[in-house]
């Protein structure tokens, strides 16, 4: 029984360990392409409201490829955290800031996770007859936010991700592993119509 219980346990491990080695390979390597529209997916806001460096790391990469003109919009995506600033309004204003022009933003401040943020990026393409996303976060969450995309159907999907490496990337790195079991269950539900605060 102890043996059946090991080789179980190593099984187990091993599944864990490849998954992390996949989730990892699979979000260093970017796929760059012209795309309709950048996703530029939220995280913590500083209380002044300026982007936390991970945060403004997501933003200048996403500056760069605007500038590189792989894309002409670019939707800022995220909720309110308990510092009480708007994800959306925070990384929208540090773009505008940095010279990308207001009406190639668009201010999603309802997207409470990838998902929300992934399903309210498919309205937005519904709604202006686009069809292309290029995905901008952190290299370990870059395969969960293409495959909450995917879930509403969109395609091609690019992606980069910001040279910004931190110690907490280990327990985010662990915790992307049941996140994207929990996405590839999941079941989109149909999206009517753009969020009313875009």
């Amino acid at each position: 029984m102890k043996r059946l219980l090991l080789i179980g346990v190593s099984l187990v491990t091993l599944a864990f360990a490849a998954s992390v080695a996949i989730l990892v390979w699979g979000g260093l390597h970017d796929h760059i392409g012209d795309a309709d529209v950048a996703l530029v997916l939220g995280n913590t806001v500083n209380p002044d409201g300026t982007p936390s460096d991970r945060l403004k790391a997501r933003l200048d990469t996403a500056i760069t490829f605007f500038e590189a003109g792989r894309y002409k919009l670019v939707i800022v995506s995220g909720g309110t955290g308990r510092e009480g600033v708007p994800e959306g309004t925070a990384m929208g204003r540090y773009l505008s800031q940095h010279g990308i022009p207001d009406q190639a933003i668009i201010v999603d401040n309802q997207g409470t996770d990838s998902y929300e943020s992934a399903r309210n990026t498919a309205a937005i393409l519904k709604q202006r007859h686009l069809k292309s996303v290029f995905v901008i976060s952190q290299y370990f969450h870059i395969p969960r936010s293409r495959l909450a995309l995917e879930k509403f159907g969109i395609t091609p999907i690019y992606n980069a991700h910001p040279s910004y490496f931190e110690i907490r990337d280990v327990y985010s790195i662990l915790r992307e592993v049941p996140a994207n079991a929990k996405y590839l269950l999941k079941r989109p539900e149909i999206e009517k119509s753009a969020p009313s605060s875009l």
